[in-house]
């Protein structure tokens, strides 16, 4: 039985997120039908998840076409629920403006396309997928806010933004009296850690960021399951993800896993519950979005946090020297 969810507030807003979150990722419309993204979300709230992550980029509109579905048919009152979408990339093709950009066309369209697609009201939280470098932030930070505050979004935010884009556009947001950005998605695992822990360091306190972070099992690469290559069935051999496969096989990655195996093994847990505990366990994280192809997974990966109180400054000093 998991203990009971914890939940985090993000960053310095009033939002509860609860510490590990769903998000749809390389799983839905590619590796899940309607019937297995049902379990799987009603397997991650039932557990007592919050928070789910979607991207407008992601299988090209059709993730959030499903989530939209699940959330219609599973009839989830909309206060139980924090859900979440990411605009950059656009899905319209070619179109000038409508790809690659943060602009306020751009945004503006966006966000009514990602409501219709997941058949809400509003969204709890929307990302800028990744930044623009000929957008001026200014612009961005203007059209964000005023998302937020026409009610189509609640709380806005950024991905994979460096720490100066971050500052930028909280200080444009501050001299300007707009809604300020709240969160960051960065990338974070055992093995990806410079963003989190160095490059972010100064952010926590002076603007209060708060973070929803992803891959906190390296694209599966912490579960050990590659070891051996890569599996027909996992994400490293779907198509579109080739560029996974060689990261997924390196063979310095590879020695890590192997050794955190005996560490885990010591805890009476899988890899991936210790890397994924090992994420909760930093209290800069917010929540860890998780990702799952059947419901028992979902379970397994929320087990992490029977794993947390485990984690002593002893076995954090044995985790660092296993990834040194």
């Amino acid at each position: 039985m998991t203990s009971s969810m914890p939940y985090r507030r993000l960053g310095r807003s009033g939002l509860q997120v609860s510490v590990l979150s769903f998000g749809s990722w390389v799983t839905f419309d590619t590796q899940l039908g309607d019937q297995m993204a049902i379990e799987c979300m009603q397997a991650a709230y039932d557990a007592g998840c919050n928070f789910f992550d979607n991207a407008e980029a992601y299988a090209g509109g059709k993730s959030e076409e499903q989530m939209g579905r699940v959330f219609k048919e599973l009839g989830w009152a909309r206060h139980t629920f924090v859900a979440s979408s990411k605009f950059f990339w656009g899905i319209n093709g070619r179109t000038p403006n409508m790809q690659n950009t943060l602009n306020r066309k751009y945004l503006m369209q966006a966000i009514d396309g990602s409501l219709d697609r997941m058949q809400l009201d509003f969204l709890d939280l929307i990302y800028c997928h990744r930044a623009d470098p000929k957008t001026p932030i200014e612009e961005t930070v203007w059209a964000m806010s005023d998302i937020v505050s026409s009610g189509k979004a609640l709380y806005w935010g950024t991905s994979e933004w460096s720490a100066d884009e971050i500052r930028a556009a909280w200080e444009i947001a501050e001299r300007h009296h707009l809604h300020k950005p709240v969160m960051e998605q960065p990338q974070y695992n055992l093995l990806a850690r410079t963003k989190v822990e160095i490059e972010y360091a100064r952010l926590y306190d002076d603007i209060g960021l708060g973070t929803t972070i992803w891959s906190p099992l390296a694209s599966g690469l912490l579960t050990g399951k590659y070891s051996a290559g890569v599996p027909d069935d996992s994400r490293g051999a779907l198509p579109g993800y080739e560029w996974l496969a060689g990261r997924l096989t390196d063979a310095e990655s590879l020695a890590k896993v192997e050794r955190l195996r005996p560490i885990a093994d010591e805890l009476g847990c899988t890899l991936a519950q210790l890397s994924i505990a090992w994420c909760a366990a930093n209290p800069n994280v917010s929540t860890v979005i998780t990702g799952a192809s059947r419901a028992s997974q979902v379970v397994e990966n929320f087990a992490a946090l029977d794993v947390l109180p485990l984690l002593t400054p002893e076995v954090m000093a044995r985790i660092e020297k296993a990834v040194a």
